[in-house]
């Protein structure tokens, strides 16, 4: 990023030498300036006025990175690991995914899912809403057979017919079943999904 922003910023001083250390593109926590700074909230404040940082949150900033197209904004996988003081373990995805499941699911959604070991919640940062949900399992990537199981865990969250939807499935499922989805609603199904999944697997045996 140019550095005109901090023309009026005292080049002497800890504002300055706070900016010095930033990089563009990074997410930043309050906590992890404070070792920066002698005054870190007046400096934070002098930085954000004069379009160094932008505030996400509170204590909670993004040292923007400019593009010809003008400001990028943050990265979301940058923005949920700082929130979560740095922990990478959780996983991050729009529900507009379970649209490649095959479903017959067409709605887009303007919200992010934050599956995660620690928070709970909606929270806005930045221009973005995050729905945290803490959850005892899952994967590291996003796979169809988590999504197909996923999907079916969250049924009473879609915009579109909850029966339509797992009339689909209840078809679908013989033609779906595999190790890798059993194994998935085992390990990520909630109780309604893994006795859908039980019930299905039950009229595959033949009588």
């Amino acid at each position: 990023m140019s550095t005109h922003h901090l023309d009026n910023l005292p080049q002497k001083g800890s504002a300055a030498a706070l900016a010095h250390h930033l990089r563009a593109g990074h997410v930043y926590r309050r906590e992890d300036l404070t070792r920066l700074s002698s005054a870190v909230d007046r400096d934070l404040g002098k930085l954000v006025a004069a379009g160094r940082l932008k505030k996400l949150a509170q204590g909670l900033y993004h040292a923007p990175k400019s593009s010809r197209f003008g400001l990028l904004p943050p990265e979301d996988g940058q923005v949920v690991q700082s929130f979560l003081r740095g922990d990478k373990d959780f996983l991050l995805f729009s529900p507009s995914a379970y649209n490649t499941v095959g479903l017959g699911t067409t709605q887009l959604y303007n919200r992010t899912l934050v599956y995660n070991r620690k928070r709970h919640g909606v929270f806005k940062l930045g221009n973005r809403e995050f729905d945290f949900r803490v959850k005892p399992r899952f994967p590291h990537q996003l796979t169809p057979e988590f999504l197909f199981v996923d999907l079916l865990n969250n049924l009473d969250e879609l915009a579109e017919d909850r029966d339509d939807v797992l009339d689909r499935a209840r078809t679908l499922w013989p033609a779906r079943v595999s190790p890798k989805l059993l194994q998935a609603a085992e390990l990520y199904g909630n109780a309604a999904t893994r006795k859908h999944v039980k019930a299905w697997m039950d009229d595959l045996v033949p009588a």
